[in-house]
């Protein structure tokens, strides 16, 4: 999974050939979730804290993550994204 972004043991990727709606991959330990850039509709179980962090993040990089999702769509190299501080 190319990583996007990388904040207090949390991992933020995006695959290249996903479907559906525009989302991004957290991953922190075990736990790995799927959350979807425009409604913020969470797939799988993460500790609230670091959900907490993932949530706030995202909505602070909407843009940035739909034009990665488009990057992605075209195979195109992804960009980084400023972690959470």
């Amino acid at each position: 999974m190319p990583e996007l972004s990388r904040f207090l043991g949390i991992v933020i990727g995006m695959f290249y050939r996903e479907h559906g709606v525009p989302h991004f991959h957290a991953v922190y330990g075990e736990h790995e979730i799927s959350v979807e850039i425009e409604t913020a509709a969470i797939h799988g179980n993460f500790p609230a804290r670091a959900l907490k962090l993932v949530l706030e993040w995202a909505n602070l990089h909407k843009a940035e993550l739909l034009e990665n999702w488009q990057l992605a769509r075209q195979g195109q190299p992804l960009k980084r994204i400023v972690p959470l501080e």
